[in-house]
């Protein structure tokens, strides 16, 4: 099956579950069923998509910047042949173990394995028709539902599009590693932070 590749909401470089059906590819397992992924993840420093579109199957995925015996994405892999400016640098630095994401009956979590806060923004955390975004602060060693699968089917009827200010993705989440985004901070948008994930949330599963 000959998939396109969608485009980002963010930046124009990764995939789109408003414009895509890539949610219908899917892994064979050795006993001839069928398994669906249920989230892309892409990783982002700054404008700059590092590496491909990781498709998750499996129920959780750690994703790290360096971790002997480290089973997931490592994004200390994905960097080696990208060059970054000194704020991306020391970034990097602070990924440590990084982020815990897991698929449950009631949606996505994400625990928090780093030493420094993680912030997210989701279409779920957000208060339904508002034209502000919020950006939450994770500390370490918290989790959080960065997702919820009802809420996002009740946000789908309920919402207005006079309230949608530019591409919206109600499937995307976005997190930043270390650095904050939004109204109380100095950065903007998520596209200004120096290492962040998106992930695209296969809600058709």
């Amino acid at each position: 099956m000959v998939q396109r590749q969608p485009v980002s909401t963010e930046t124009g470089g990764t995939p789109s579950e408003l414009r895509q059906t890539y949610y219908e590819t899917g892994d064979t397992l050795s006993n001839g069923a069928r398994r669906y992924h249920w989230c892309h993840v892409a990783y982002w420093e700054q404008r700059q998509r590092v590496g491909r579109l990781n498709t998750v199957f499996d129920q959780t995925i750690n994703i790290f910047q360096e971790l002997p015996h480290g089973d997931g994405m490592c994004l200390g892999v994905l960097q080696q042949d990208t060059p970054a400016p000194d704020p991306v640098k020391r970034t990097r630095e602070k990924i440590g173990f990084g982020v815990t994401l897991s698929q449950e009956e009631d949606g996505a979590w994400m625990y928090n394995r780093s030493e420094y806060p993680i912030f997210v923004n989701s279409p779920t955390l957000e208060p339904g028709n508002s034209r502000t975004f919020i950006v939450h602060k994770v500390l370490p060693g918290f989790s959080i539902k960065i997702f919820d699968y009802d809420m996002s089917s009740f946000l789908a009827r309920t919402r207005d599009p006079r309230y949608l200010d530019g591409p919206y993705d109600p499937s995307s989440v976005r997190i930043s590693f270390a650095k904050g985004w939004g109204g109380v901070y100095s950065r903007q948008c998520v596209t200004s932070c120096p290492c962040w994930i998106e992930i695209l949330l296969n809600i058709n599963r």
